[in-house]
Formats: C-alpha cells, sequence, structure tokens
C-alpha cells in the first residue's frame, strides 16, 4: 500500500510533527510505503520525503503556495490513499491534528477586547484558513477524517455536519518505553540539582509552544496565587513571548521560581523533575505532551477545550478547569501537586496512557487505510 502524508511545517518541538514521524516509521514497518510531502523534513528511516517548498512572502502566500504545490506533487504520482495534515482539499484523508479553526477563534474572543475581536474577525490569515476548512469539509473526494479526540469530532460535526461515519476518532500515538514513570528515577534528581530546585519542592511542568494560547502567562500568574508558595514551574518551549511572560514574573514576585528552558529535543528528563504538568490550554485537539506527561505518571491540569481532558479523571489523576479561570487553575494545580506525592494517582496517570501505545495506533490507522483501499 502506498501512502501520501502531506505535513507543511517541521518543528522538531512540535506535537504535531512528532506525531507524523511516529506514524510514519510504524506504517513502514508494517509494510505500507509512506511518502511525506512537507517544505522540510527530518524523519529520515525507512520514509521517503518530497520538498515543496515554492517561494512565499506572508502566512497567506506560505499555505496557498505550499497547498498548490503539495497538491500537484501527489497527482503525479500514484497513490492507494493520500492523507493530509494540513487543510487541502486534494486529500482522500484529513487527519484534524490541528482542530477547527472556527472553534480556535470563538474560544480565543473570550480571552480578547472587542478590538482585537475586530481585528481577529478581519484578518486575511484567518479569512484564509477558514475558506481553506470550508472547501476541504465539502470536498467530494474527503472519504475519512481522523480526529484525534472526541472534542474534534463533535466540533466538526457541528460546525460542517460530516456524516458520522466519515469521523473516526484515533487518538495520538505514545511511546510507552521511552516515557514511562521509570523517568522519575532516572531524572528527579541530576535535573533538580541542575537548575537548583530542592530535591522535596512541588514543581508543575508546561511542555509546549505557542505560550499565548496553551495558557503560560495564566500559569504564571496562577502561581502567585497558589497556596503552595514552595511551588515551582518549569517551562519548556521555544516562543517569542517567553520574555513578557518572564517580565511577568518578575512583577508577581515569582520569577525566582520559574524556569524558562527553551525547546529541549529530549523532553523525558523534564517529566522526571517534575511532580504535576499544567496545561491550561484555550484550544488543543489532543497535545501529545499531556500525553507522554500521563505515561511518566504525572497527573495532569487542563481545561474542557483540550482533547486530552477526555483522559483526565478528576481527582485520581489530574484535574479540569476553565482556561481562564486563574483562581481555579491555582486551585487544579495545588491539587496535582498533591496527587503527584500519591503513587496511587501516579499509577492512575499511566494507566490512561497505556492503551494509547503508537502500535495501537499504527494498527488502528492500517486498519482504516485498508478499509478505505479496498472500498
Amino acid at each position: 500500500m502506498k501512502i501520501a502524508l502531506i505535513r507543511q511545517r517541521y518543528n522538531p518541538f512540535g506535537g504535531a510533527e512528532r506525531f507524523v514521524a511516529r506514524a510514519a516509521a510504524a506504517l513502514a514497518a508494517e509494510g505500507a510505503g509512506v511518502t511525506v510531502f512537507a517544505r522540510d523534513w527530518q524523519g529520515g528511516g525507512e520514509v521517503r520525503a518530497v520538498r515543496c517548498d515554492p517561494f512565499y512572502v506572508g502566512r497567506v502566500w506560505r499555505d496557498w503556495s505550499f497547498a498548490r504545490a503539495a497538491c500537484a506533487a501527489t497527482a503525479r504520482e500514484r497513490f492507494d490513499l493520500v492523507q493530509s495534515h494540513e487543510r487541502l482539499a486534494c486529500c482522500d484523508i484529513y487527519r484534524a491534528g490541528d482542530g477547527v479553526h472556527r472553534q480556535w477563534l470563538e474560544n480565543r474572543s473570550r480571552a480578547l477586547g472587542p478590538l482585537a475581536r475586530l481585528a481577529q474577525a478581519l484578518g486575511p490569515y484567518h479569512r484564509y484558513v477558514l475558506a481553506a476548512e470550508r472547501r476541504l469539509f465539502a470536498s467530494p473526494r474527503l472519504r475519512a477524517v481522523i480526529c484525534n479526540s472526541r472534542m474534534v469530532r463533535d466540533d466538526i460535526r457541528r460546525h460542517f455536519g460530516l456524516a458520522e461515519e466519515k469521523l473516526r476518532v484515533i487518538y495520538n500515538g505514545v511511546d510507552t518505553e521511552a516515557f514511562h514513570p521509570r523517568v522519575r528515577d532516572e531524572f528527579r534528581t541530576p535535573m533538580r540539582a541542575r537548575l537548583g530546585i530542592a530535591p522535596d519542592a512541588p514543581v508543575l511542568l508546561f511542555v509546549g509552544s505557542g505560550f499565548e494560547r496553551k495558557g503560560v502567562a495564566r500559569l504564571v500568574t496562577a502561581l502567585a496565587r497558589m497556596a503552595t508558595p514552595e511551588a515551582r514551574l518549569v517551562v519548556v518551549g521555544k516562543d517569542k513571548a517567553e520574555a513578557r511572560c518572564a517580565a511577568m514574573a518578575r512583577r508577581l514576585g515569582v520569577a525566582g521560581r520559574v524556569h524558562f528552558a527553551g525547546g529541549q529535543q529530549d523532553v523525558r528528563p523534564w517529566y522526571g523533575l517534575a511532580d504535576a504538568f499544567a496545561l491550561p490550554t484555550l484550544y488543543d485537539p489532543f497535545p501529545n505532551a499531556a500525553l507522554e506527561a500521563l505515561a511518566c505518571g504525572l497527573p495532569v491540569v487542563t481545561s474542557p477545550e483540550s482533547g486530552a481532558a477526555e483522559l483526565v479523571e478528576t481527582g485520581a489523576n489530574g484535574h479540569v478547569c476553565d482556561a481562564l479561570d486563574i483562581p481555579a487553575i491555582a486551585r487544579a494545580c495545588d491539587a496535582a501537586l498533591a496527587l503527584g506525592r500519591d503513587p496511587a494517582a501516579r499509577a492512575a496517570a499511566r494507566r490512561a496512557a497505556e492503551p494509547l501505545d503508537i502500535a495501537s495506533m499504527a494498527k488502528e490507522l492500517l486498519a482504516l487505510y485498508r478499509s478505505l483501499a479496498s472500498g
């Protein structure tokens, strides 16, 4: 079976890109011939890569030019199935890993003032993405949509009215051997010594880019209100908003308890040093970082607008709270840190992730591909 995967941007720290790399390698191991079409690809292994990198200036031209190039490139070869991770109408399967842009804009509007909401509504990039999204879901070629959470499935059904049989929920896969509670034993002591954090200090971890959407500023504000005054926050990820968040920490008097680590190729040591994971996101279809945290035995704090909330059992392996409710975030983080000291809670976190290993994800994807190829 020959499968084309389309993903425009490669960010070595990005969750979507890690999914594509894992899925492509797992599918190749099962005997599927996989070709990735991207502006740049560093996956390697058994996966063939085709570069589609036309010239552009600005975000609208960037996405439009890549869409034209990728659709033309896949049309020149014979593939059994073309799966896009971008909003392109030339695919048989769309993986909605970025969720529903219309829903993201609705959620984001809650955090914006009137002028910012108007600018968002009139912004040419958002208008382009919304139009591309409409064309994609109206495409007669589209045979299946892979939704990485029930939340995304329900958003697509509500906004675009797709038939139930086209919407397949297949959660992201995690390497349950690499991301394992043993990282606590391996990395906790040396990583804390490296950062100057006491062995018994409660540590919250955030992993991701997109600080505005995922709530780093809200986490910093919540840290100042927590009932655990010795708690630390470690932020792993590269984002232009880091300087602004660091300045906020200084204003709130918590700069000495917030550590900005930047982007990291290997995030396992950072899960190992932490007691709980926090992601108060305005919108996240299914964050790989939250799944990795659960696999490492960390209780998770997230929002109802996160697909990861579907794996959180409040009070057992984490807490779910409104992304804009700072007092609620502070309370949830206090409670999650308490859970992080409980072996039973750490075991419950691990159990939530165990069924979602990469082999299971690949098996579900292959079953979907075979059903479509034979249909």
